[in-house]
C-alpha cells in the first residue's frame, strides 16, 4: 500500500491522510498478520522506516507507530505501508520485514520470487537479508535514475522482471526523487485511487477498502497486470490522475517480445 502527495497539505488534510493510512494499513492485516512495516519520505530524500514483528492492529496501537506518525509535515510527499505473510526469512530478523532499503531504492513487495538466490550469485549483488523480496530492490537499485523513464531506463527495468521467476507487484521510490513511484504489477494484485481534492494517489492490494473510501470512481481506475507504471504526483500537465508512463512486463515464463512503452 502507499500514498503519494502531490503538494504541501493543509492541517486539515494532513489528519484526513493520516486516518486514510492507518485505515489502510488495517484492511490489509487479512493479506499479512506476522509483520508490520512503513516509511513516509520527504522531498529532500530523507525518510523514516518503521517495522516490528506484529500484526497491523497491534502496530497501529504502538508507541512506535504513534512516534512515526508524529514524524510527518506538512511537506511529507510518499508513504509505504506493508503486511507481511512470511514465505522466506524470519519476522525477527528486521531486514527480512518490508519496507525493504536497498541503497537509494525502497520498496514493498507481494509475491514470491522463486530464483532469488540464484539471481544473487550470478549477478553478483550483496545480500543482506533471506528475504526474496530482497532481489527486486537490488536489482533495481543498479538501475541508474529511473525517473528518467526514457527507453533504456525502461528497458533496464523489463530486464529486472524477465529475470524474476514468480509473482510480484511491488511499488518502490528512489531517494533521489522521491515524488515519484514506480509501480510493477505482475499477477498480483493493486488498486490505485487518484483524489482531486488531496492531488494524492492512494495504492492499496485491498480494492475494497478504496472502494468504500472514494466510492464508484475506484472502479474505472484499475492497474493491467503484466505492466510497469510511473506514477509522479508532482506532475501538473494534463491527463492528471494518471501514470506518467507505462510499460509492459514479463518474466522468465514470458515468450512474447517487449513492445516500446506508453506515455500518457
Amino acid at each position: 500500500m502507499g500514498i503519494q502527495l502531490g503538494r504541501r497539505l493543509t492541517c486539515a488534510e494532513h489528519q484526513r491522510v493520516k486516518e486514510l493510512f492507518t485505515g489502510v494499513l488495517l484492511a490489509n492485516e487479512e493479506r499479512g498478520r506476522e509483520a508490520t512495516g512503513v516509511a513516509a519520505f520527504w522531498p529532500d530524500g530523507s525518510h523514516n522506516i518503521l517495522k516490528l514483528p506484529v500484526c497491523a492492529s497491534e502496530f497501529v496501537a504502538s508507541q512506535e507507530f504513534a512516534d512515526f506518525m508524529n514524524s510527518w509535515d506538512l511537506s511529507t510527499c510518499t508513504l509505504l505501508g506493508h503486511t507481511r505473510k512470511p514465505t522466506k526469512g524470519s519476522v525477527w530478523n528486521p531486514d527480512n520485514n518490508q519496507p525493504i532499503r536497498v541503497g537509494q531504492t525502497v520498496g514493498i513487495h507481494n509475491g514470491t520470487i522463486q530464483n532469488d538466490n540464484f539471481l544473487f550469485d550470478t549477478q553478483n549483488l550483496e545480500r543482506k537479508a533471506e528475504v526474496d523480496s530482497e532481489i527486486i530492490f537490488s536489482m533495481l537499485n543498479t538501475i541508474e535514475d529511473i525517473s528518467r523513464m526514457d527507453l533504456e531506463t525502461i528497458s533496464a527495468i523489463q530486464r529486472v522482471s524477465r529475470e524474476l521467476t514468480g509473482y510480484f507487484t511491488t511499488l518502490s521510490v528512489q531517494l533521489e526523487k522521491p515524488h515519484q513511484v514506480l509501480v510493477m504489477k505482475y499477477n498480483n494484485p493493486v488498486s490505485f485511487h487518484y483524489s482531486r481534492s488531496l492531488q494524492a494517489y492512494f495504492f492499496s492490494s485491498r480494492y475494497v477498502f478504496l472502494r468504500k473510501a472514494f466510492g464508484r470512481q475506484v472502479v474505472t481506475e484499475a492497474l493491467e497486470s503484466k505492466t510497469g507504471y510511473l506514477f509522479d504526483a508532482m506532475r501538473q500537465e494534463e491527463p492528471v490522475g494518471r501514470p506518467h508512463v507505462h510499460f509492459p512486463l514479463q518474466s522468465t515464463s514470458d515468450c512474447c517480445c517487449c513492445i516500446e512503452a506508453t506515455g500518457f
